[in-house]
């Protein structure tokens, strides 16, 4: 699971998040990324840095599980996130369903609050017409980053081909925390395209956060 690539992908679930690519039964794959800043929901996890990227995943029949880690700099001395996670994929009618739960860990991080953090998650996507796919998912935290209490993140996003070589898409995500507010909006827009075996993502992403300034995004990822 790449989060700079898969979070804003048609399920947009997330970490990036938390869509997981289609496997063959009992498929082990890997991937490795570089991108120019790890993006979260909006927001980055970087500093604006540079990071590598990279995870395994096991899929078998509609299960899946994997793990996936990132560098950080949150400005704390937390420097690693490595995130576990398992999920359901059943099709019902015209409608993918992915179901899971992610795990966020931080090893190096501070204790007191906790930056480690539990979603569950839950996502739906189709096909309208021949070419354009459209999804939505919701995730929730009973006990968010930093013991911040409930929160639920919902998005939604569309995509289309351009030709045989590229994609466009669009996301929008909205932050509800139930317990201390705060709440906003994320959105983005991307291109993809693949070339000798690389995937490559050119995204533009922003919020409406006071202060949180818009950035563009590239990335360059391989499967392993």
């Amino acid at each position: 699971m790449s989060k700079s690539f898969t979070k804003v992908a048609v399920l947009a679930l997330a970490a990036s998040v938390v869509a997981t690519p289609a496997l063959a039964e009992g498929e082990w794959s890997g991937n490795v990324t570089l991108t120019s800043d790890y993006v979260f929901r909006g927001v980055t996890q970087t500093d604006g840095a540079p990071m590598v990227q990279g995870g395994f995943d096991f899929a078998s029949d509609e299960f899946y599980i994997g793990t996936w880690a990132s560098g950080v700099d949150f400005g704390d001395g937390t420097s690693t996130e490595i995130d576990v996670y398992a999920g359901w994929t059943p099709t019902v009618g015209v409608f993918d369903l992915d179901l899971g739960a992610i795990y966020y860990w931080y090893p190096d991080a501070p204790d007191d609050p906790s930056q480690n953090f539990v979603e569950v998650y839950a996502g739906a996507g189709t096909t309208l017409g021949e070419f354009v796919d459209v999804g939505a998912s919701v995730a929730y935290s009973p006990d968010f980053y930093l013991e911040t209490g409930d929160a639920f993140y919902w998005s939604a996003s569309a995509g289309i081909p351009l030709g045989e070589s590229f994609g466009l898409d669009a996301s929008i995500g909205y932050s509800d925390f139930q317990d201390t507010g705060g709440d906003y909006t994320d959105y983005s827009v991307g291109l993809t395209t693949s070339l000798e075996g690389f995937d490559f993502d050119f995204r533009y992403i922003g919020t409406d956060i006071d202060g949180n300034d818009d950035t563009f995004v590239v990335s360059v990822s391989r499967a392993l």
